[in-house]
């Protein structure tokens, strides 16, 4: 039980994907505008990031390894993560069409997401089984959540602050992502 939360408390917060692995800028610095669309994007991370990584790791075991396929991997991955975004996007538009609307493009992106893409390249390195896959999947998932949250509530403060024009938008998205990161390093020692 200790080592599940080890884990957990790992990926969510030592090893988080976007803070200390820089994996998924591109919509962790594209969504963070707005609490709402950060955690309606980053539910949808947490879902197919999970999904992705039970569903690659049983491809990998009982179809690309025992026919010598593993090196289709990338390609097997790929497919399953875009069929998955696919299916939220249609869940998204058909149930909840406002945030459909304010993820716009980032949604799509998921698919080439490399968050969701090294969270199941990942635990095929480190050889877990389904439960640790899902487990570190749901727990990677939820630190980009966390990151995208914080990093969207400091830049809603920032949107009514005066800044200079060269620092408005994208540029103090990454600067408040580097300190983001830095401050995540402190968690490092403790697990």
């Amino acid at each position: 039980m200790q080592e599940y939360f080890l884990l957990f408390m790992g990926a969510m917060f030592v090893n988080n994907i976007v803070l200390a692995q820089y994996l998924g800028n591109c919509p962790f610095i594209g969504t963070s505008k707005e609490s709402g669309v950060a955690v309606g994007m980053g539910g949808a991370v947490v879902f197919v990031a999970v999904m992705a990584a039970a569903i690659t790791w049983l491809v990998q075991r009982y179809i690309l390894l025992p026919f010598g396929l593993d090196y289709l991997q990338t390609l097997a991955f790929i497919l399953v993560i875009a069929s998955l975004v696919q299916f939220v996007e249609m869940f998204l538009k058909k149930m909840i069409p406002a945030l459909y609307k304010s993820l716009g493009i980032f949604l799509p992106l998921i698919t080439t997401n490399c968050a969701v893409m090294g969270i199941a390249l990942i635990c095929q390195r480190e050889e877990m089984d389904l439960l640790t896959t899902v487990l570190f999947a749901f727990a990677s998932g939820m630190g980009f959540m966390i990151a995208l949250i914080l990093l969207a509530g400091i830049r809603e403060k920032l949107a009514v602050r005066r800044l200079p024009m060269a620092m408005r938008g994208t540029p103090i998205g990454l600067v408040l992502a580097g300190l983001m990161s830095l401050a995540f390093f402190a968690f490092k020692g403790m697990i």
